[in-house]
């Protein structure tokens, strides 16, 4: 057979399709032989264990739980916690790295060397350790009577952070922070967004405004759906007794571990935002100083959003690992997604089933980020420079 004939069959849909068939019924005959093995040394396989009670309590959940509730139940505010512990530190790390970025773009030698010290300090020391670091600081800050006060609103004590909050369920403000990210999202596609033609590229800010305003709306009535009753909309802590109430408390754990992540993967932004700002053309910076731009114009018009069309692929990946490094909550104590599976697989025995649910959490949470950044890649690059569809 000719190379020319051997490249057509193996590209040919009959041939793909039979392989597609073998590695389907061979997986099948493993598990079926894997599912027999069990049986024969009295190991019950499957996923009837998510309806049981686990018996157990974990340190930190946003919606209410009791240790008489199901496996599936603990399983889902683990993934809710590592949701809500990625997002923050993203936002964050994202914030820290802007400011890095532009620190090691300046032309002011005080702000590159800040910048430039940062950057060499928290990339070259490991995240792990760096999490000890940080939740051995919070674990030995002062008692609640004796916690540090920032104007009576900011308590820092041993037993966690203490921030003014909503008097909402942490189901509602979950969702409440989903529905503030997809406004915002919306809005800046529906303002850089190529695709727009017509009617609607003509309207690009009345429909961004229309979009924050529907968030706005919706974040308002799940808002009220979720507020506790008889209670003001803002709790503030304050101090009763030997502790502190009221309030939002960031355990100890989670604060370590949001330090941790914004300050090691803002040095890693902040390079990468780097790299964008450098990538830009000086004669463009030119041109929008010969139109009059000012300083502040031509960052915002011109310098970030030509910087942010040059690192979005690199920012996807680097916000997909950090994502996957949540997984060092189980170093600190945090309840994740990672530390309840492994508590669930010492509890309950069911260690394949338990593996799967976590490699598919994983699986979805990060193609979800991939595909959304890829769609924004997509949407706001300038056709003719190797634009894919």
């Amino acid at each position: 057979m000719t190379r020319d004939r051997l490249v057509t069959l193996l590209a040919s849909r009959h041939f793909q399709a039979v392989v597609a068939a073998i590695v389907v019924v061979v997986l099948a005959g493993l598990i079926y032989a894997g599912q027999q093995e069990l049986m024969a040394k009295g190991i019950v396989s499957g996923f009837d264990f998510l309806w049981r009670s686990t018996g157990w309590d974990i340190g930190f959940s946003l919606i209410p739980y009791s240790i008489s509730d199901p496996y599936w139940k603990v399983l889902l505010i683990g993934l809710m916690n590592t949701l809500f512990l990625g997002f923050a530190g993203l936002a964050l790390a994202t914030l820290v790295g802007v400011l890095v970025g532009v620190a090691r773009t300046s032309h002011n030698p005080v702000l590159n060397a800040i910048g430039t010290i940062y950057v060499e300090t928290f990339r070259n020391v490991p995240l792990i350790l760096q999490a000890f670091f940080w939740y051995a600081v919070y674990t030995h800050l002062p008692p609640p009577r004796r916690a540090i006060e920032f104007g009576d609103a900011i308590f820092l004590s041993a037993r966690g952070i203490y921030l003014p909050g909503f008097n909402i369920s942490n189901g509602a403000i979950a969702i409440c922070a989903v529905l503030l990210v997809v406004g915002i999202v919306a809005a800046l596609w529906l303002i850089s967004s190529r695709r727009l033609t017509g009617w609607a590229e003509a309207r690009r800010l009345p429909l961004a405004g229309l979009a924050l305003v529907v968030a706005a709306i919706a974040i308002f009535l799940v808002g009220e759906a979720g507020r506790i009753a008889d209670q003001p909309v803002i709790s503030m802590p304050e101090l009763r007794g030997l502790n502190i109430r009221g309030g939002l408390r960031l355990t100890s754990e989670f604060a370590a571990l949001l330090t941790a992540m914004s300050l090691y993967g803002g040095a890693y932004l902040g390079e990468i935002i780097r790299a964008g700002f450098l990538s830009i053309p000086k004669g463009q910076i030119e041109a929008a100083k010969a139109l009059g731009f000012r300083p502040f114009h031509i960052f915002t018009l011109v310098r970030l959003p030509l910087a942010i069309r040059a690192i979005l692929p690199t920012l996807t990946n680097q916000y997909v690992w950090l994502i996957k490094a949540t997984t060092l909550g189980i170093a600190v104590g945090f309840s994740d997604f990672f530390l309840v599976i492994s508590t669930s697989i010492n509890q309950s025995g069911q260690t394949v089933e338990l593996l799967l649910i976590l490699m598919g959490g994983f699986l979805l949470i990060n193609y979800t980020i991939g595909t959304v950044m890829n769609a924004i890649n997509r949407s706001i690059a300038i056709k003719g420079q190797g634009t894919r569809k």
